[in-house]
């Protein structure tokens, strides 16, 4: 039984779908202002993980990951600028234009981390009559209100509208109101907006879209929709009103999931998600990753560098996504060194047949990955299956089978035939050695990693390897 850790009941909870055998399965995606730092490629790669363990467990994952390319301000309590109208301005270009540039660069970097495709990509902007139907089933039930700039969700009309995050609501709703100066006749400090009127601080905004609400500042209620609002409406028209996991970052649970959660039960009447995944934040080098200190890294830098992605894939796996992460250039050169190994320990052992994925280490990894995506004793397990006494070909075979979760492509890994011309200078090497003639032994050795390989002397010879 796949046991999960939901937010909501604060839990291990068993994982029983809404559909039998299928899972629909939503995870917040970029908001597409910027190029992704590996924090947050960090989370697509734990999403990644967790989707290709359902499907291991013979799930069917109907996913989707939103693109954010409106909406999104420089608080996520409806304070500031939108963020892709700063970067618009920034670099003279069209919000839509800068949604294009960065969304193409953020699929590349997931590619080249080997996360799978989802089944839904949806932009925020192509589902603004969908957004507009649901503000409209808001204000119809009282659930929401109109002022002059913007049309807002009445939290006090929520029920446990802090059942998420467990926050005490007087606190959060003092905490919401400090500095809080866009509109005067908001009820409560901490009503979210679901739609922004193109007036007061936003009287220049470049994204708007007509509406049938009315403003007294505004023909035609022209305006854009909230942050939150855009996540709801996407979930529950590609997925239904009721999904089975919603998966994002520890930071989202006290604004934007519970945000979410409220308007979502309000307008539909059924509970929005049976179970809230949410993974932890990758430091660096201890501290809080940004990009002043010049640590948000993104994976350009980490190739820049000469890393493979699939290092970082590797690095990822070797913390629990609800546990915070440390990166440093120590820790991923580590990742590189064990990588390797492993690949070196698959080459050789694809000179095999593949043989049977052996069941009692098979039950060890679905015991594991069903034990809320444990994926650091997954990757233990690895190394005791090639530590144990099965048949080399089995071996091969059990982490192919384990590698359909761990997506580090380690079925392309061949052992690579070794030069004629290394093999008889490794040759000579060996008996220069047996001639105690160590000056030429040194030379060749010399030679041989000119030629990019590396060789090391065994009791019964040698064994070359590629640098």
């Amino acid at each position: 039984m796949l046991k999960i850790y939901n937010t909501l009941a604060k839990k291990k909870e068993d994982f029983t779908p809404i559909k039998k055998n299928v899972v629909t399965f939503y995870q917040c995606g970029p908001t597409v202002y910027w190029t992704q730092h590996i924090g947050n490629m960090r989370a697509m790669v734990l999403a990644d993980f967790m989707v290709r363990s359902l499907e291991y467990l013979g799930y069917k994952v109907k996913m989707a990951r939103n693109y954010t390319d409106v909406g999104h301000l420089t608080s996520d309590s409806d304070l500031g600028e939108d963020k892709m109208e700063k970067t618009a301005k920034q670099e003279a270009m069209t919000p839509e234009q800068i949604a294009d540039k960065y969304i193409k660069i953020f699929e590349q970097d997931t590619k080249a981390l080997n996360c799978q495709e989802p089944d839904y990509k949806p932009r925020a902007t192509d589902y603004i009559k969908d957004m507009q139907k649901m503000v409209q089933i808001l204000l119809d039930k009282g659930f929401a209100y109109s002022t002059d700039l913007a049309i807002y969700f009445d939290i006090s009309r929520a029920t446990d509208y802090t059942k998420l995050s467990g926050q005490d609501l007087t606190k959060n709703i003092s905490e919401a109101g400090k500095g809080d100066v866009i509109d005067k006749d908001k009820r409560n400090p901490a009503d979210f907006a679901v739609w922004f009127f193109k007036t007061g601080s936003h009287q220049n905004a470049l994204q708007t879209w007509p509406s049938k609400f009315e403003s007294k500042l505004v023909d035609n209620g022209v305006g854009f929709p909230g942050w939150h609002l855009e996540c709801s409406t996407m979930c529950q028209t590609l997925l239904g009103k009721t999904v089975d996991i919603h998966m994002g970052g520890i930071e989202h649970i006290p604004v934007h999931h519970t945000n979410e959660i409220a308007q979502s039960e309000a307008a539909n009447g059924v509970e929005f998600v049976k179970y809230w995944l949410h993974n932890e934040h990758l430091t660096v080098d201890s501290g809080k990753m940004s990009k002043s200190s010049g640590t948000a890294y993104s994976l350009a830098d980490i190739e820049a560098k000469g890393y493979d992605p699939l290092v970082l894939r590797y690095f990822f796996l070797q913390a629990h996504y609800r546990s915070k992460q440390n990166f440093t250039w120590e820790a991923l050169e580590a990742a590189k060194i064990a990588l390797n190994n492993l690949r070196e320990k698959i080459a050789d052992l694809s000179i095999n047949k593949i043989g049977k994925s052996n069941i009692d280490f098979q039950n060890k990894f679905i015991d594991s990955i069903s034990d809320d995506f444990n994926m650091p004793q997954v990757l233990a397990l690895i190394f005791e299956v090639l530590k144990s006494d099965l048949l080399d070909s089995d071996k091969l075979a059990t982490i192919l089978d384990f590698d359909q979760v761990l997506g580090l492509s380690l079925k392309s890994i061949k052992k690579e035939k070794t030069p004629k011309e290394v093999i008889k200078l490794a040759d000579l090497r060996l008996k220069a050695r047996a001639d105690k003639n160590w000056q030429e032994s040194d030379k060749i050795r010399d030679q041989i990693k000119e030629l990019g390989y590396i060789i090391e002397d065994t009791v019964d010879g040698y064994k070359l390897k590629k640098e």
